[in-house]
C-alpha cells in the first residue's frame, strides 16, 4: 500500500492558514498530521492544528458535494421554488457567464448610476484569498467591480476597530503579546477564534502567572478558562471603560501614576485646542502648537528648543484653526489649552456609579479593576527586543465582537486606546499591539505602511470630504464609502464598505435624496452565503431574487445556491493550487511572534474526484472567453500574486506570454520562483515542484517589526488619541455634504463623529427599536469548529461541536428560565417582530437574567446535514434598519426577543 504525506495548508478560519500533511494511502486522502517542522521553528502552535482540518476528508468525499456545472431553468426564485437544476458541461457553464460579461462590456462597465454592473462577494475575513487562485489579476483585467454586496461584515466582524485601528494600530488588534501579564477582555472569545496559535499562547501565558478578566454578557468558553468573569449588559462596554479613565484621571492622580513621557511624546495629548475645537496652528508655518511650560511660549510641535509639552492648564496665544472645507479662525489672542486638558474636562462626569447604573457592574468592580490595571502596567519598565530598548508594559485591554462594531462601538474602540496610552502600552511589549493593516497596505509588514503628516500624527487616509471633491468617484458602489469616509478608499476598503445599507436599498428603495437602488447585472459569489450569514435573511433573499444573474463558485446546494442561476463547482481545498502568505505581521503572524515571513503551498493531494476545476484555471478560461486574457496576464507579470514583485526583473524572465494559455500549475511556478527568488535576496530560486515537497519558504523577520514604536519613533510620530481633531473635521464636512443633499437620516451616524465621543447607553437604542413586549436580549457566541459556518455539514465536526459549552439551544439564565416555567430540554419559541424560531432550552447560571443566546452559524434552510441540525440562527429574528448602523455603516448580532414554551399559544 503506497503512503505520501503531502504538505499543504488548512484555511477555513481567519487564523489560518494553518500547515498540515494530507496521508493519501493508494491515491484516497484518508486523513492529515501536524506539520511538526514548525515545532524546530519555534512556532507556537508547535505545528499543532484545530479540529477543522481533521474535517478535511469528509468535505472532500461528501457525497452532497455539487460535481458538475448546474444551470437555473425555474425563473423564479425563493425558499420555496425549486430551482429545477440541470447539469450541462464547463464548455456551456463558461460560455453562458463569458456571453453575460461580455455583454457588460459592450455596454460599458459602469451603468447610468455610475456604478460597476459586475459584482463580486468574497466569504468572511480574507479567508477566500488562501483558496481563490488569480482572482486578483481578473479583477485587475477587468476593471470597477462592486465588491461591497457583503456578508458578515460590518457585523460579524470588528468593523468599528478595524477603521479606527488605522489611525492607531492598523486594523486588527490581536490576542495580546506573549509578554502580557494582566489582560482584560470585552467579549473577547479568544479561545473559540483564535485558533491553535491564539490557544497556545494564552496556555504560555497562563503558565507564567498571567491573570484573565473577562467582561461579558454571558460566561463562553474564555470566561470559564479566565480568571474572572464580569457579566454586563449588552452594548454598555463603552461606559465601563469610561469609568476606568475616570478612576485613572481622577482617583489615582494620573500625575503620578500615567506614562507622562508616552502622552507627551507619542500622543496629541500636548497638542492646543482653539475654542472651535481644532488644532491651534503657527499663523505663519500653520504647524500644530504646544506650550512649553519651562520657557513658558507656544512652540511647534516640532520645534527643536522644546524643554516640556505642558499636558494641563489653559493659556493664551496667538494662533489659527483650521476647520472644515480649509475655514480659517485667526486670533490675535485667545484662551487655548491642551488636548489632555480637554480630556480631563470631559471625563469628569463619567464615574464609576454613573457606569453602574447603565452597565450593572458595581462601581467598586470597575475600581478595583482599574487599578489592577495600573498596577499591572509597570510604567517606567523597558524589554530588549533584538537588542533594541523598548518600553514594557504587560497590561492589554482586548475587544470582541459585538463590542467593538455596531453603535456603541467607536466609544468603546476610543476609551479601550485612550486607557492604553494612558500607560504607555500601545504598540510596545506586552501591550495592545495590531497586526496586519489592511487599509493601509502593505498587510504583512506594519512598518512599511508608516507614513508621516504634516501635522506629525500617523497619516491615515480618509476618503475626501471637502465640496469640491465629494463624492469620490466613480465608481460608486452600492453599499456607498460616501457615507462612510473613515474606511477610505484604499487596501480592503471595500470589505468594510456599509453593506447593510445596500441589502436595505435594494429589498425596500433607497432612502430619501439618494440614488435609486439598482442591483448588478451580473453577481458572482465565492466562499460566501450571503442569504445565511447576513442580519435579516428575509431581506437580503428579497434583495438577492432582484439580481437578474447570479452565479456560484461553490462546493456544495447551500443557502445562496438555491438562489443562483449558474453554479460553477470548484475543486476544493485539497484538489487545488495556491500560495498564500504565512508569519510576519499578518493576523495570525502577530498573534504568533513568530519571526518569520514567507509563502506556503496549497496543493492538489488527490486528483478532482468529481468534474470540478481549479479556481485559477477558470479565472484564465473567462479572462479568455472575454476578451481581456492579455491585461490577465499582465496583471499577474506586474505582480498582482507576489506581493507587488515583478515576473521579470533584470535577471530573470517568467513573464507570461499573452498569446499563450497557462495552466494553473504552469502559473503558480512562476509565482513560486518569483516570491523565493524575492525573499531570499536573489540568492535562491525554488519552483513549483520544490514547494510540492517542503510545502513552504520562509525568511526571518524582526521581532521588533511586530511593534510600531520604534519606527513611530524614528519618524518622530504621534498617535492622533486622545483628541480625534480629523474626525471631528471630517464629520462637520460630511454633515454639510449630506444636508447640502437634502440628506437627514444619516445624522444619527453623524453624531458620532467628536473629538472626544460621549458614552451612553446604547442598549437603550434597541430596547426603543423593538418594544417593551420584547423583554430579552439575544446575543450569539462562536465554537471553534464551525467558525464562518465552514463545517456546518460535516458529521464528524457537528458531532464534536454537540459536546460544547452552549450547544445546541438556547441558553437562559437559571432565574429567569424559573420564572417561565422553563426546564432544561424543553422546546421553547423565540419571537422577535421578524418572526419565530424554536429551540431547546440549556438552563444554566452563567448568564445575565436579561440576555439569552444561540450559538452563531447555523439555522441552515437549504445545506445538506446541517438543515436538519433544528439549531435556529438570530438572523431569522433580527432586523436590519438604518436605525441600528453605526457610523461605519456596521451594525452588530444583537435583537430583542421574547421566550415562552413551545406549548404555549401565543396570539
Amino acid at each position: 500500500m503506497a503512503v505520501e504525506k503531502i504538505p499543504t495548508y488548512c484555511f477555513q478560519c481567519p487564523t489560518g492558514p494553518d500547515l498540515i500533511y494530507a496521508i493519501v494511502k493508494d491515491g484516497v486522502f484518508v486523513g492529515i498530521e501536524p506539520n511538526l517542522e514548525l515545532e524546530k521553528l519555534g512556532h507556537p502552535s508547535r505545528g499543532r492544528t484545530c479540529p477543522k482540518a481533521y474535517g478535511l476528508v469528509l468535505k472532500t468525499y461528501n457525497p452532497y458535494r455539487v460535481r458538475r456545472p448546474l444551470i437555473r431553468t425555474n425563473p423564479r426564485k425563493g425558499w420555496d421554488q425549486d430551482p429545477g437544476w440541470k447539469e450541462i458541461s464547463w464548455e456551456e457553464a463558461l460560455e453562458i457567464l463569458a456571453e453575460k460579461l461580455r455583454e457588460i462590456r459592450k455596454k460599458g462597465v459602469l451603468d447610468e448610476y455610475g456604478r460597476p454592473r459586475l459584482a463580486i462577494t468574497l466569504g468572511g475575513a480574507g479567508v477566500p484569498e488562501g483558496h481563490f487562485g488569480t482572482l486578483p489579476a481578473f479583477m485587475s483585467a477587468w476593471g470597477p467591480i462592486d465588491l461591497t454586496l457583503g456578508t458578515g461584515q460590518g457585523y460579524k466582524c470588528y468593523h468599528t476597530e478595524h477603521v479606527l485601528g488605522e489611525y492607531w494600530h492598523r486594523a486588527f488588534i490581536v490576542e495580546p503579546t506573549p509578554e502580557t501579564k494582566w489582560i482584560l477582555s470585552f467579549g473577547g472569545n479568544d479561545s473559540a477564534t483564535k485558533g491553535t496559535i491564539g490557544n497556545a499562547v494564552g496556555a504560555e501565558r497562563r503558565a507564567k502567572g498571567a491573570k484573565r478578566i473577562q467582561v461579558e454578557p454571558h460566561a463562553s468558553v474564555t470566561a470559564i478558562a479566565a480568571d474572572e468573569w464580569i457579566p454586563i449588559k449588552p452594548k454598555t462596554d463603552a461606559a465601563f471603560l469610561y469609568a476606568m479613565i475616570y478612576v485613572i484621571l481622577y482617583e489615582l492622580d494620573w500625575k503620578k501614576v500615567a506614562d507622562l513621557e508616552f502622552l507627551k511624546k507619542m500622543t496629541n495629548s500636548p497638542y492646543l485646542i482653539g475654542p472651535k475645537g481644532y488644532y491651534c496652528r503657527d499663523p505663519e508655518t500653520l504647524k500644530p502648537l504646544i506650550w512649553d511650560p519651562v520657557d513658558n511660549k507656544a512652540k511647534t510641535f516640532d520645534d527643536v528648543s522644546i524643554k516640556d509639552l505642558a499636558l494641563d492648564g489653559e493659556y493664551e496665544i496667538a494662533c489659527v484653526e483650521v476647520g472644515p472645507d480649509e475655514e480659517m479662525y485667526k486670533y490675535d489672542k485667545v484662551g487655548v489649552k491642551p488636548a489632555f486638558q480637554l480630556l480631563l474636562e470631559h471625563m469628569k462626569r463619567y464615574t464609576p456609579e454613573w457606569a453602574e447604573k447603565i452597565t450593572g457592574v458595581p462601581a467598586s468592580t470597575i475600581r478595583r479593576v482599574a487599578k489592577e490595571y495600573v498596577e499591572n502596567a509597570m510604567v517606567g519598565a523597558t524589554i530588549e527586543i533584538d537588542g533594541v530598548k523598548l518600553p514594557y508594559r504587560p497590561v492589554a485591554i482586548t475587544l470582541g465582537k459585538s463590542v467593538n462594531n455596531g453603535p456603541g462601538a467607536f466609544e468603546a474602540v476610543w476609551a479601550r486606546t485612550v486607557l492604553a496610552v494612558l500607560v504607555g502600552a500601545l504598540e510596545v511589549p506586552g501591550g495592545m499591539v495590531g497586526t496586519g493593516a489592511r487599509l493601509n497596505p502593505p498587510a504583512h509588514d506594519r512598518w512599511s505602511s508608516v507614513m508621516p503628516s504634516p501635522d506629525g500624527i500617523l497619516a491615515n487616509f480618509p476618503s475626501p470630504t471637502q465640496q469640491e471633491i465629494w463624492p469620490l468617484g466613480p465608481p460608486y458602489f452600492r453599499s456607498p464609502l460616501e457615507l462612510t469616509p473613515l474606511i477610505g478608499h484604499r487596501g480592503w476598503a471595500a470589505g468594510l464598505a456599509p453593506f447593510p445599507f445596500a441589502w436595505i436599498a435594494l429589498a425596500k428603495g433607497s432612502p430619501a435624496n439618494w440614488p435609486p437602488a439598482n442591483p448588478p447585472d451580473v453577481w458572482i459569489v465565492y466562499r460566501a452565503n450571503p442569504t445565511s450569514a447576513n442580519v435579516d435573511r428575509q431581506l437580503v433573499a428579497e434583495a438577492v431574487k432582484k439580481i437578474p444573474f447570479t452565479v456560484i463558485i461553490g462546493y456544495t446546494m447551500d443557502e445562496i445556491a438555491w438562489f443562483a442561476d449558474l453554479i460553477l463547482p470548484e475543486s476544493i481545498d485539497t484538489e487545488a493550487y495556491q500560495i498564500f502568505r504565512i508569519g510576519g505581521t499578518t493576523y495570525t503572524g502577530t498573534t504568533a511572534f513568530w519571526p518569520y515571513f514567507g509563502f506556503a503551498l496549497k496543493q492538489p493531494v488527490i486528483k478532482p474526484i468529481y468534474d470540478t476545476k481549479d479556481p485559477t484555471d477558470i479565472w484564465t478560461e473567462l479572462a479568455a472567453r472575454v476578451g481581456i486574457l492579455d491585461k490577465y496576464y499582465e496583471a499577474i507579470n506586474r505582480g498582482a500574486l507576489t506581493f507587488g514583485q515583478p515576473l521579470k526583473g533584470s535577471d530573470y524572465d517568467y513573464s507570461l506570454d499573452p498569446s499563450k494559455k497557462y495552466s494553473a500549475e504552469e502559473i503558480w511556478d512562476r509565482v513560486a520562483r518569483v516570491i523565493t527568488k524575492w525573499l531570499s535576496g536573489g540568492k535562491e530560486e525554488r519552483g513549483l515542484d520544490w514547494f510540492k515537497k517542503h510545502g513552504f519558504y520562509i525568511v526571518p523577520f524582526p521581532r521588533i517589526r511586530f511593534y510600531l514604536h520604534l519606527i513611530m519613533q524614528m519618524w518622530g510620530l504621534r498617535y492622533e488619541v486622545p483628541y480625534l481633531e480629523s474626525i471631528k473635521r471630517i464629520g462637520e464636512e460630511l454633515k454639510r455634504r449630506l444636508h447640502e443633499r437634502g440628506v437627514h437620516w444619516w445624522d444619527e451616524q453623524l453624531e458620532e463623529y467628536k473629538a472626544l465621543p460621549e458614552a451612553k447607553d446604547y442598549s437603550v437604542l434597541w430596547d426603543e427599536f423593538y418594544g417593551p413586549d420584547y423583554d430579552l436580549y439575544l446575543i450569539t457566541s462562536k465554537n471553534i469548529n464551525i467558525y464562518h459556518a465552514f463545517n456546518v455539514y460535516n458529521p464528524h465536526i457537528i458531532e464534536n461541536v454537540s459536546q460544547y459549552l452552549d450547544m445546541p439551544g438556547l441558553s437562559i439564565n437559571r432565574e429567569t428560565a424559573k420564572k417561565r416555567g422553563i426546564k432544561d430540554g424543553d422546546l421553547v419559541v423565540i419571537e422577535s417582530p421578524r418572526g419565530k424560531v424554536v429551540a431547546r432550552a440549556i438552563v444554566r447560571d452563567g448568564i445575565r437574567p436579561d440576555v439569552v443566546l444561540l450559538v452563531a452559524n447555523f439555522g441552515q434552510k437549504i445545506m445538506p446535514i446541517a438543515k436538519d441540525l433544528g439549531v435556529p440562527s438570530m438572523n431569522d429574528l433580527s432586523i436590519m434598519d438604518l436605525k441600528l448602523l453605526d457610523e461605519s455603516g456596521g451594525t452588530v448580532d444583537l435583537v430583542k426577543v421574547k421566550i415562552y414554551k413551545l406549548t404555549e399559544k401565543r396570539g
